[in-house]
């Protein structure tokens, strides 16, 4: 079976109005990017379209990378930023069961309170996680999606609001990992690349990228 996706690597322009909101604000930001797929995509647009991002930011640069089944930069903002399009579908393809890789993802690491047995019929909140915590909830999603982790670094990622009521609601408890794993499974591992990984996507979690180990 054939699998599709577009990955939109953006480096935004940081003089534009509409990046500098979007960086303020994590749920515009998401409102933005959903103006690069098709429109009348149902009650779940996000999910049908298999829209993902992720912002990568450096001492001097922002840039932007962008999945789904199909993207159209050119429906973004024009001063926007540059966008290089490219297919994912040889990526997926290369995927093979003991392939070692790089990976990167942005994830919000959290677990569901667990209630006493009288509360049966209320769910408990979620509580995010931190530490060694968070680090062995990525080493089990890990292995859920058929990746065996040799390595993870773990790297706060930037906080944004998202558009919450009164924008009191900020962008809390997400994290960065980088590091080296070995494919396990690639069918579970080209389904967690499509539709992403934990909480929060449509704030930046989530998106896992891959490359070969001995690229640059």
């Amino acid at each position: 079976m054939s699998h599709r996706a577009a990955l939109a690597r953006i480096r935004l322009n940081p003089h534009s109005r509409a990046v500098q909101r979007d960086l303020r604000d994590a749920g515009e930001m998401h409102r933005t990017l959903m103006r690069m797929v098709p429109d009348a995509l149902g009650d779940a647009p996000r999910q049908t379209a298999g829209l993902l991002y992720r912002l990568d930011e450096t001492p001097t640069t922002s840039t932007l990378l962008v999945q789904a089944t199909t993207l159209d930069p050119t429906r973004l903002p024009d001063d926007y930023g540059h966008a290089d399009l490219k297919d994912l579908t040889p990526m997926f393809t290369a995927l093979t069961k003991g392939l070692t890789l790089r990976y990167r993802i942005v994830v919000n690491p959290a677990k569901r309170e667990r209630l006493p047995l009288d509360h049966k019929n209320t769910r408990g909140k979620i509580i995010p996680l931190a530490g060694e915590a968070a680090d062995q909830w990525w080493n089990r999603r890990a292995a859920d999606s058929g990746l065996h982790l040799h390595t993870l670094l773990p790297v706060p990622a930037t906080a944004q609001r998202t558009g919450a009521k009164n924008n009191e609601h900020l962008r809390l408890g997400l994290l960065r990992y980088d590091g080296t794993a070995t494919v396990t499974d690639p069918d579970a591992l080209t389904t967690a690349v499509l539709t992403g990984i934990g909480r929060s996507k449509s704030y930046g979690a989530g998106l896992l990228s891959l490359a070969p180990a001995n690229g640059r």
